[in-house]
Parts: C-alpha cells; sequence; structure tokens
C-alpha cells in the first residue's frame, strides 16, 4: 500500500482541492451546487472553517488525492460539540480505502477538539441513477454513522428532484460541564 500523507490544508490547495470538487458538482447529485465554486470562494470557505475546525487532505507525497473538513453544525455557541463534516476523494481514487483514512484523521482531530457528534448531510435518492448512487450513505454506515433525519425531495439538480438524509456519529462522551471547544489550528502541530 502507498505511503499517504495527512495534513491540514492551505489556501495554496484551494486550486487541486477545487478541481476535485468540480467533478462532484458538474456531475453528481452529492453535492446540490450547481457551479463549481472559484479558486476564491474555495479558499473563502477553507478560510471560514480554519482555525476553529479542521480542513484536511490526504496525499500521496506529490498530489492531494481528497479532502474532508468539519464546520459549524449550526452558529449558536450551544452547539459548539456537534460538527457538520464532509468528504471529497479525486474520482481516479474513490475504492482504495482513501476516505476511510482521512475521515479516521477528521474524527481523531474533532474528538480532540472535545467535540461529540459529527453529522454529514448526503444526498439521498430511493432509486440510485447516473447522479446519485448509495455509495455516500454506505460509506458513512461503515464509518458509523447512522440515518437520523430526511428531507424528501428537497434538491432539485439535473431535472430530478433528490432528497437528503442527515446521518449522525456520536465520538464522546456528554461531561455534565463540558470544557471548551480547542480550536483546531490551536494546537501548534496544526498551525
Amino acid at each position: 500500500m502507498p505511503d499517504y500523507t495527512i495534513r491540514a490544508v492551505t489556501l495554496a490547495d484551494a486550486p487541486a482541492l477545487r478541481d476535485i470538487y468540480a467533478y462532484y458538482v458538474e456531475s453528481t447529485a452529492v453535492t446540490f451546487e450547481y457551479d463549481p465554486p472559484t479558486v476564491e470562494e474555495l479558499s473563502a470557505r477553507i478560510a471560514s472553517a480554519l482555525p476553529k475546525y479542521p480542513y484536511l487532505c490526504i496525499t500521496d507525497g506529490c498530489e492531494i488525492l481528497g479532502f474532508a473538513f468539519a464546520h459549524a453544525f449550526r452558529e449558536r455557541p450551544a452547539y459548539d460539540y456537534s460538527a457538520e463534516t464532509s468528504i471529497y476523494i479525486r474520482r481516479d481514487m474513490r475504492t482504495r480505502g482513501l476516505g476511510r483514512i482521512i475521515y479516521t484523521a477528521l474524527e481523531d482531530e474533532l474528538r480532540r477538539m472535545g467535540v461529540t457528534n459529527m453529522y454529514a448531510c448526503v444526498g439521498y435518492s430511493d432509486k440510485e441513477d447516473e447522479h446519485l448512487t448509495h455509495a455516500s450513505p454506505k460509506f458513512h454506515e461503515r464509518m458509523g454513522y447512522k440515518t437520523v433525519g430526511m428531507f424528501r425531495n428537497c434538491g432539485y439538480k439535473f431535472g430530478r428532484r433528490y432528497s437528503m438524509i442527515w446521518m449522525e456519529k456520536i465520538i464522546g462522551d456528554y461531561p455534565p460541564h463540558p470544557l471548551p471547544i480547542k480550536p483546531f489550528m490551536e494546537d501548534d502541530e496544526n498551525a
């Protein structure tokens, strides 16, 4: 198995991440965006997630092969112990175990920060088609997520209606008086 490296994304990585993500926007209903973000838009998204939340990429030492990140589940402070997660693997590198590697690293970082609940918003269709399969829900299930809600036919893309499911994974205990969340970039090893 090749050696892979997980590291924090930098703004200089935005073009490579945009190239990976553009496929999912243009060809799938995995994301409900219609147009790929510009490099500048993606840079702003990265800057908005960092320094509080992890934004990670997986590389083979030369190229970025995928990325995973977390961001605020909701903006109010009561939600600080929950995070929404996303993952995108370069389409020619899928089914090689990279998703498990990077998502495990993301989970480890969130747990270290004090996050207890991870949420994934996943495109879903009762019937698979050329734009949306059940690969993402199945991947999340293998990673320990459980479906906790569904919004039926809430998205419209490629002339079709798609649903969205919320999946949840509990990664920590619920102390009566939790410590404040430790921002991802506060740790010198991630800065």
